[in-house]
């Protein structure tokens, strides 16, 4: 008998003996053993108040409470601007941290748009990269399990203008991001990285850089919003300018997400609009959350609506109110959460 003739009949005889033990289970047992689990926990991303937080209806300072009064939310995703400065300050991060105690809340993220530690000069990629180790001091003070920074210069997406050439921003936010890797692992600190604008959005280059780094406290915010490759010129330098902005060319979001969920340390659930049954209209949560699921993932997914701030500038936009846009999101995400469990 010839080698393969042999190894033919091994492989099916092994087949029929493991479907004779198949067959000898309960099908519930069998269907709960070879059926994959899937749970993850819902965060609120401070975003979501953006335009309240931006007018000074609110504070950073209050964000704690009204994510766990107004949503029965506990676990929160801070923005940095919002702290205007004030993270070096002892007695601010103090007392927040008391408040967030006081009210059995988790802070788990800072979400940090400083210095770009990926520019092409390296005394400046340098400075950026000293100027992120006071976030990721104030993250491990208040208790953060990361912060999320960019790999680009966010004036360049405000102005519309390019991002640097990929191949040589690929290897300046490899060695700018590997040495705040290093800041931060001393502190037992994930750094993470959002799909968010300029070179960021090609996940093909994104990934690069992850694999570069090869560092285990690295990883990927995967956002389902952030896949616009190229858009249009606003025509002022602002956020008003950059809400009227039209995506002229995006990476498909289902295969970016795809390709972004080996290295996810957490989701960035975004949400603009939603039909009269509560489905986003931008982005198929049942499908994307398959995707997430296949991947095995058990974080945290954080809810950013930005429906609110789009609607200040947009008010017959058909938006939801920023407290009713955080509750239909979270509303679908407990539906898909239970529909693919």
């Amino acid at each position: 008998m010839t080698q393969s003739r042999r190894n033919f009949l091994n492989q099916l005889g092994l087949t029929a003996a493991g479907m004779g033990v198949a067959s000898a289970l309960p099908n519930k047992l069998f269907a709960e053993m070879t059926a994959k689990k899937f749970n993850f926990d819902i965060s609120l991303a401070e975003f979501s108040f953006a335009g309240e937080l931006m007018s000074g209806k609110m504070t950073n300072m209050e964000f704690p409470a009204r994510a766990k009064n107004d949503f029965g939310i506990n676990v929160l995703e801070y923005v940095s601007m919002f702290f205007n400065n004030k993270h070096t300050d002892q007695a601010y991060l103090k007392e927040l941290k008391q408040r967030c105690d006081d009210l059995g809340m988790k802070n788990n993220l800072i979400m940090v748009d400083g210095a770009n530690i990926a520019d092409l000069d390296s005394a400046k990629r340098q400075q950026a990269v000293n100027a992120h180790h006071a976030w990721v001091d104030a993250a491990k003070f208040l208790g953060c399990s990361a912060i999320r920074v960019n790999l680009g210069d966010s004036s360049k997406a405000m102005s519309g203008a390019d991002d640097d050439p990929a191949d040589e921003a690929a290897k300046t936010a490899a060695d700018g991001y590997h040495k705040l890797l290093e800041y931060a692992a001393k502190s037992n600190m994930n750094v993470i990285i959002e799909n968010h604008f300029g070179n960021s959005t090609n996940i093909d280059w994104l990934v690069g850089v992850l694999k570069q780094v090869n560092m285990p406290n690295a990883g990927l915010l995967p956002d389902f919003g952030n896949f616009c490759t190229q858009r249009s010129k606003p025509e002022t330098n602002d956020i008003k300018g950059i809400m009227s902005t039209k995506c002229i060319k995006e990476y498909d979001r289902y295969e970016g997400v795809k390709k972004m969920m080996p290295y996810a340390k957490g989701i960035s659930a975004k949400t603009h609009k939603f039909d009269a049954s509560g489905n986003e209209t931008e982005t198929d949560f049942r499908r994307m959350f398959k995707i997430i699921k296949e991947a095995g993932f058990s974080g945290y997914v954080g809810i950013e609506y930005e429906g609110g701030i789009i609607g200040m500038y947009k008010p017959d936009g058909g938006y939801l109110p920023t407290t009713e846009g955080i509750r239909t999101t979270k509303t679908l995400l407990e539906r898909v959460r239970t529909e693919l469990a």
